[in-house]
């Protein structure tokens, strides 16, 4: 059983890691939340509406979720710019308003003079930063992320982190973190939950280690 009688809540604005071992159940709360898998029990709420149960399934796209995914899976036939007006399509937003709001965001993760590049252009850094700008774009109500980090040299992924940080409250955004490092929950994570096995075995507030 990947995920076993879990249940947490989350506030607005609250940054939430998961934090356990490879294997324990933590992408697949993640894809659960999301919409990209269905429970087999249980209920998932949204900003107070039901969005998963038994016979109830919001999908994806209507969750207003933004999703950082281990990968990336940034679509390399677009160029930076085109990644992200794709999702604002998606999201209904008004063409006059999507190029103001891509260099916005773009400036925000500071990738706004990449916008034209594709994702094989970029830096293993760059392609963290578009596929977070991508997930922003959308002004999602909750941003999920997937061990967005993993992949990039210790110096690189402690700027990333804490730039994620500064981000974080500067848009005061509500996250849900998986990872199994506990650097990583240290920095980004307002509360830690650990999981083992498909359950949660501990929650609790995180002492900050920021660096300079």
């Amino acid at each position: 059983m990947a995920v076993d009688d879990v249940s947490v809540d989350i506030a607005a604005s609250e940054s939430v890691v998961v934090l356990g071992p490879s294997g324990c159940g933590k992408t697949t709360l993640l894809r659960l939340i999301a919409g990209l898998a269905r429970p087999d029990a249980g209920e998932i709420w949204l900003a107070g509406r039901l969005a998963s149960a038994s016979a109830t399934f919001v999908p994806p796209y209507e969750r207003q979720l933004g999703f950082v995914f281990q990968d990336l899976a940034l679509w390399p036939h677009l160029t930076v710019r085109k990644n992200l007006d794709f999702v604002m399509k998606a999201a209904k937003v008004p063409k006059a308003e999507r190029r103001a709001r891509a260099e916005k965001i773009l400036r925000l993760v500071q990738v706004e003079e990449l916008s034209s590049r594709y994702p094989h252009e970029l830096s293993g850094g760059e392609q963290q930063r578009v596929a977070l700008a991508r997930a922003l774009v959308g002004e999602p109500r909750l941003l999920l992320l997937d061990e967005p980090l993993s992949s990039l040299d210790a110096d690189l992924r402690v700027m990333l982190r804490d730039e994620l940080r500064r981000l974080q409250r500067v848009l005061g955004l509500t996250t849900i973190y998986v990872t199994h490092d506990r650097e990583d929950a240290a920095v980004l994570a307002d509360r830690i939950v650990e999981m083992r096995l498909g359950r949660i075995v501990s929650a609790g507030e995180a002492n900050h280690q920021e660096h300079p």
